[in-house]
């Protein structure tokens, strides 16, 4: 019961960063039909940035809430401004290409901001300073820190603050109707360009907090950080139904708990032999699983409520 306890409590914290990420994978899929495999890098690369403005505020007697804060706020604009490029310069020119042209395109796009950070920050992992006062709570044998129940809180607002957008707001009216069809929006007077701009620039902010959220989450951060959390959150999106928000959102939280219970028991039935190391292969294996029994993912394909 202890284990179950604390990895549900693991489970939970990975899964509320795999949804975040999902969802950008999932609003751009849902207006272009396209996997968009650099959302990734813009994680990394929002978890780079908010390090090192950081780092150079490190000593300067600033509180440190105050210095993280100041490091994720300068993050987002960044990398809003690189997912909008990206679409402007990468994506939008492809729009009306074959489907595997925008696909390799993703992929390139990726390789290259994966090496612009590599040579920017070079290729040693970057701790995350100590600013911050980590307090430990107990759940019967379990435990949970304040950073993680800061993500888990941050996820769920963020989770909840883009549905209402989506669904509540002219923008969200917008943004389905784009998705629906394009070109009768834009008979509307739905600008179809500059909302499929938006939907980069807030897929990229969410990024950016994903990707503060997994440095403090794991205190580390890499240039190729992205790569392994783009195809988990791409896997977690298809589990819950690829374009679908409800589905990404479901899919993040559903496959940090396979991860987390299934390196849990296998680490106590192999006597730590096998563990957190082959967490990896559980979320392959799922995908792999869904793939196969239901392609469409656990809660189907977005209907008429797509973004």
């Amino acid at each position: 019961m202890d284990i179950f306890l604390q990895q549900l409590i693991n489970g939970l914290v990975s899964g509320s960063i795999y949804a975040i990420v999902a969802l950008g994978y999932t609003l751009v899929y849902g207006i272009l039909r396209l996997i968009n495999f650099a959302h990734g890098e813009i994680v990394m690369l929002g978890a780079m940035i908010a390090l090192s403005v950081i780092g150079l505020l490190t000593d300067s007697g600033l509180p440190g809430l105050l210095i993280v804060s100041l490091g994720l706020l300068c993050a987002i604009p960044c990398c809003m401004l690189i997912g909008y490029l990206i679409e402007r310069i990468a994506y939008r020119p492809l729009r009306h290409a074959p489907s595997l042209t925008p696909l390799i395109t993703a992929i390139g796009v990726s390789i290259v901001l994966q090496n612009l950070a590599m040579m920017i920050w070079g290729k040693e992992f970057i701790s995350f300073p100590p600013l911050i006062d980590v307090q430990y709570f107990s759940i019967s044998e379990a435990t949970i820190n304040s950073v993680q129940i800061f993500i888990v809180i941050v996820s769920t607002l963020m989770m909840t603050g883009l549905n209402y957008l989506v669904n509540k707001t002219k923008l969200g009216n917008a943004m389905r109707a784009t998705a629906q069809n394009a070109e009768v929006a834009g008979l509307m007077g739905v600008n179809a360009n500059t909302i499929i701009s938006l939907t980069f620039v807030i897929g990229s902010a969410l990024a950016a907090v994903a990707g503060m959220m997994v440095t403090m989450n794991y205190n580390v951060a890499h240039y190729d950080m992205g790569f392994m959390l783009g195809l988990k959150a791409f896997t977690a999106a298809v589990l819950g139904g690829i374009g679908n928000l409800r589905g990404a959102m479901f899919g993040g939280i559903l496959l940090g708990i396979i991860e987390s219970m299934g390196a849990g028991y296998l680490g106590t039935l192999t006597n730590g032999m096998f563990g957190s190391n082959y967490q990896d292969v559980f979320a392959f294996f799922t995908l792999i699983g869904v793939l196969i029994f239901k392609p469409s993912g656990l809660l189907g394909k977005a209907g008429g409520e797509r973004p």
